[in-house]
């Protein structure tokens, strides 16, 4: 057995810290929380001092099969697949050794990521739990349709989301609307009608899948709550000039309950691409309506996409909950760690610290409820209760 003590611990729900803080872990799961410093006889001890304990962070929104450059794209299109593999196993020690202890990988070439998923299940300290969702679905020439996902017609995409679930996928992602990393496919235009997102969602539930939806157009987000999908990623209400947020929509969004993943985290000092410049200001207001109308909000952060985001960039997007989102500190801690777990359905293994659950630990210098900023200084992580920084 292992005993870990710190001075601080935040179990991923309560908004009050347990102080003096020792969890003990057998067999890979947590089996006690408790305040103060008893232990078992025979218990491993490991003091690791004025630190705050949290549960492993939870991205649930990445690309590993990208590798954060200038042309990430390029280099995903012409490399093999064993390159393309060891490229992604070093974006997976990149992202656990900053904490993250869960991803979800939302668009890969060839189901690499379920090979990965495999792989890393042998050996926790080499990466994080790892959900995918395969080659993202997509029409003909449609945004990413270079990982291999286009389907066209409502018979076309059930086939594709039944062929994904034969893969052994986590999750269905679908391409809603266009998207910024293609060329030819414009964000401000949806790609599938309601009938279409419809059939995706009804074939994937049948299956017992959840579906994550790419929509940044107003009309994308509108098809994707017709169709009752189980989150909408990056919701920003684009339009060609700017952002529309859609008061009646953000309404619809609220009460169908559904979960926005916001895009956050970027590598400090990154200027962002002009377009997405322009409107900086207006999606932290789109994201405050959001917060304010009641719909479920999560921190992911696209990493893989651009030298600006690296593997490792999701606890940058914590301090900006706060400070562009408007989020309280527990709530931006809880969409790193117990909202994205529901979401991802994991949460009855990940995403708090409590007997039972993985012990999937993350160990931080200060207090994060405090200051965000500590999440990034990690002094420990330990996935499945092997220390793996």
């Amino acid at each position: 057995m292992l005993a870990l003590r710190a001075a601080r611990l935040f179990d991923g729900d309560n908004a009050s810290l347990i102080s003096d803080a020792t969890v003990l872990i057998a067999g890979g799961r947590i089996t006690a929380v408790h305040t103060g410093a008893i232990t078992p006889d025979g218990a491993e001890v490991v003091e690791l001092g004025d630190v705050t304990l949290l549960p492993g962070l939870i991205d649930a929104h990445l690309h590993l099969a990208f590798d954060a450059s200038p042309d990430p794209v390029a280099r995903l299109t012409t490399a093999s697949d064993d390159e393309l593999l060891a490229g992604m196993r070093q974006a997976a020690r990149t992202a656990l050794a900053a904490g993250i202890t869960t991803v979800r990988d939302l668009g890969d070439r060839g189901y690499l990521a379920v090979r990965l998923r495999e792989e890393l299940a042998t050996d926790p300290t080499a990466g994080p739990q790892i959900l995918t969702a395969g080659p993202p679905i997509t029409t003909t020439g449609g945004h990413c349709w270079y990982l291999g996902g286009q389907a066209d017609s409502i018979q076309d995409i059930q086939a594709a989301v039944r062929a994904h679930a034969e893969h052994g996928v986590d999750v269905i992602k679908i391409m809603a609307s266009g998207g910024e990393l293609t060329p030819g496919t414009h964000s401000h235009k949806p790609q599938y009608s309601p009938a279409e997102l419809r059939a995706a969602v009804d074939e994937a539930h049948r299956l017992g899948l959840p579906v994550a939806v790419h929509a940044h157009a107003p009309d994308a987000i509108a098809n994707a709550v017709a169709a009752r999908v189980d989150s909408i990623e990056h919701c920003s209400f684009m339009t060609t000039d700017g952002i529309d947020d859609r008061p009646d929509l953000i309404e619809a969004i609220a009460t169908a309950g559904i979960t926005v993943s916001l895009t956050l985290g970027i590598r400090p000092g990154t200027v962002p691409p002009p377009r997405l410049a322009a409107r900086l200001a207006a999606l932290s207001a789109l994201s405050q309506r959001m917060r304010l109308a009641g719909i479920p909000l999560i921190c992911t952060s696209d990493a893989g996409i651009g030298p600006g985001k690296p593997h490792d960039i999701l606890p940058h997007g914590v301090p900006m909950m706060v400070n562009r989102v408007g989020c309280s500190t527990v709530d931006a801690l809880r969409a790193v760690t117990s909202l994205p777990a529901r979401l991802c359905r994991v949460d009855d293994r990940k995403g708090r610290l409590a007997p039972g659950f993985d012990a999937d630990i993350l160990a931080v210098v200060g207090n994060p409820l405090t200051d965000p900023a500590a999440l990034l200084d990690v002094q420990a992580v330990y996935r499945n209760g092997h220390r793996a920084h």
